[in-house]
């Protein structure tokens, strides 16, 4: 959550009391490559579902969004919540993407040797801090080749350093740069979320580029650092369509398991 928060350009958290038993929350986003839509996330237990406390944060988070000028919600249900899809729905929502949480167990893997392609060099950012700049770059022109994330509008570098690359959970020894001579070409970084596990949070590599092992490089220097530092498991979420992703992540040995639908609607009071 914090590592969330830190890469919002704004936040907001509400909580929904009743006779001072917390019944509800709610948690609000604006994240600066998409500035005209609220990241959401409202959590109701089933016991107290039904009274109107989830219209309330759906009511209290689109004011939010709408005071900043923001017009739409996102909101992520699990694909076999069928209360929570009919609550979206109900208020029209439409979904806009899915994507699949993918697992990599690291015990009994032994580290394997990293193929670079011919003229790749793979440094880390904490030998290479001048390389930020590069990465920005590689960020925007990669990320709006994301399924679902064609729209978006590339943030100030000094607004994506702060957003992507120093958030608590973010590690400049985790993040790993593709060099081809002096020209950033690509780049990878975990999010180090937990005690034993570790998020593959980005993988990019340049058009011109692709299709010649980096991404693959890449993400085997990450298995290899998360190996040698004790780490368990890397976990990832890609969308479906992303099949140049998907289908490295499979030969990786990464297995798939839930399944998360995004869905956008208005920011508005239910009529």
């Amino acid at each position: 959550m914090h590592a969330f928060r830190d890469s919002a350009q704004d936040y907001v958290d509400y909580l929904v009391r009743n006779d001072g038993i917390i019944v509800g929350s709610g948690v609000g986003a604006i994240l600066g490559y998409r500035t005209d839509r609220c990241v959401s996330l409202i959590t109701v237990p089933v016991v107290h579902r039904n009274r109107g406390v989830g219209s309330a944060l759906y009511g209290a988070l689109s004011a939010w969004a709408r005071e900043r000028g923001a017009r739409e919600l996102e909101a992520s249900v699990a694909d076999d919540d069928v209360e929570s899809l009919s609550f979206a729905v109900h208020r029209d929502f439409v979904e806009e993407r899915r994507e699949v949480r993918l697992v990599l167990k690291l015990a009994g893997l032994s580290p394997s040797q990293v193929n670079l392609p011919d003229g790749i060099e793979i440094v880390s950012w904490a030998h290479r801090p001048e390389l930020a700049r590069g990465m920005y770059e590689v960020d925007v022109e990669a990320r709006p080749d994301i399924p679902g994330f064609e729209d978006v509008s590339a943030e100030r570098f000094e607004e994506w350093l702060t957003h992507r690359l120093r958030r608590s959970a973010d590690s400049p020894e985790a993040t790993f740069i593709a060099l081809a001579d002096k020209e950033v070409v690509g780049y990878a970084k975990l999010s180090l979320t937990g005690a034993d596990s570790a998020g593959n949070s980005m993988t990019a590599v340049k058009r011109a580029w692709r299709g010649r092992g980096i991404a693959r490089a890449l993400k085997t220097t990450e298995i290899i650092w998360a190996l040698a530092h004790g780490y368990s498991e890397l976990h990832t979420s890609n969308e479906e369509r992303n099949e140049p992703i998907n289908r490295l992540n499979a030969r990786l040995g990464y297995r798939p398991g839930d399944t998360t639908i995004y869905l956008v609607g208005p920011a508005e009071h239910m009529r």
